[in-house]
């Protein structure tokens, strides 16, 4: 991964408001959509190098089921909330009508899976395995009824970044939950996450998130998918994507392990976001999520109040 936090142009046509999560918080912090090499290099926004792209930021991916001459064909459209589902799906070459079998690995995995909720208050970040002739597959379980967005972030072997994405429906008594509030603050697990930054569409600003736990620093995060953090970021209204990386990685001799989280980001646009941070420590990997809103500074993070948890605060991961 390359250092400088960079954002990877993933998109998320989820439709309607945004806020999966699990993982849970609130929070301020800044996304973009135009530079993502520590993603994956190679990705719209990213020239060779890992080095951002002049001009204006590029359009979020996962809108789209088609794309580039590839199809998200999910063979599983739709699973009965609360019932355990093998969620199966392939990348279909359009030109052939076949799998794609090829992948280039980026951070460890040949493809990741992003689950979100369209009302963003349920997160799930999966990593299913692929069978030889193309197809996809991994147990999935959705806490209740609704809209889900399904978004497949790859790059096929010899090409480009690509994020994919298709609507999931989970059958049942359908109750919409409202987004939660913007917050500085997550509660997770026992951990709290605090965030600090400004989310300022069309300009760079670092967002920082500082781990604690017990009321004190956590200085020995552990890598996970090559990095000490991962940042996923879904804008509500039409749930366009982004997966975020941080500058610096474990290793590098200068990246320490907490507890602070440092991303270099520009929002494609104002409006309200959802974010998502992936963590491990202790040998499990955590997930907060913070609600943001485009162009207002952040406050220092409120020690006094601690956020109500959301579904699936943590067990949207798969090893």
């Amino acid at each position: 991964m390359n250092t400088g936090l960079r954002i990877t142009a993933y998109a998320a046509a989820l439709a309607a408001t945004f806020g999966i999560a699990y993982g849970v918080g609130g929070g301020v912090g800044e996304i973009s959509l135009r530079t993502e090499s520590a993603a994956h290099d190679g990705h719209p926004g990213a020239t060779p190098g890992g080095k951002p792209a002049a001009g204006p930021a590029a359009a979020p991916g996962g809108l789209q089921t088609s794309e580039r001459g590839y199809t998200l064909d999910l063979r599983t459209p739709a699973v009965t909330a609360g019932r355990k589902t093998d969620l199966r799906f392939a990348v279909v070459r359009d030109a052939t009508g076949r799998p794609l079998t090829a992948y280039q690995e980026e951070h460890t995995k040949e493809l990741h899976l992003i689950i979100a909720s369209r009302d963003l208050t349920h997160f799930q970040h999966l990593h299913p395995t692929r069978a030889a002739d193309g197809t996809w597959s991994a147990p999935l379980t959705l806490p209740r009824a609704g809209v889900y967005r399904v978004f497949a972030d790859f790059t096929p072997d010899g090409g480009e970044g690509l994020t994919l994405g298709a609507d999931l429906t989970a059958s049942g008594a359908y109750a919409p939950a409202p987004l939660p509030a913007p917050a500085t603050t997550a509660e997770v697990d026992g951990y709290r996450v605090g965030l600090r930054g400004r989310l300022s569409p069309g300009r760079d600003s670092e967002l920082t998130l500082d781990v604690t736990r017990d009321g004190k620093p956590v200085r020995d995060l552990q890598p996970y998918l090559g990095a000490y953090g991962h940042l996923v970021a879904l804008r509500s209204g039409d749930l366009g994507y982004l997966h975020v990386h941080p500058g610096g990685e474990p290793g590098d001799g200068r990246t320490r392990p907490g507890p602070d989280i440092s991303f270099t980001t520009t929002a494609p646009s104002t409006g309200t976001y959802r974010l998502f941070l992936d963590f491990k420590h202790a040998g499990r990997v955590h997930t907060a999520a913070f609600t943001v809103r485009a162009g207002r500074p952040a406050e220092r993070p409120d020690t006094s109040a601690t956020p109500a948890p959301e579904s699936g605060a943590h067990s949207g991961h798969r090893h």
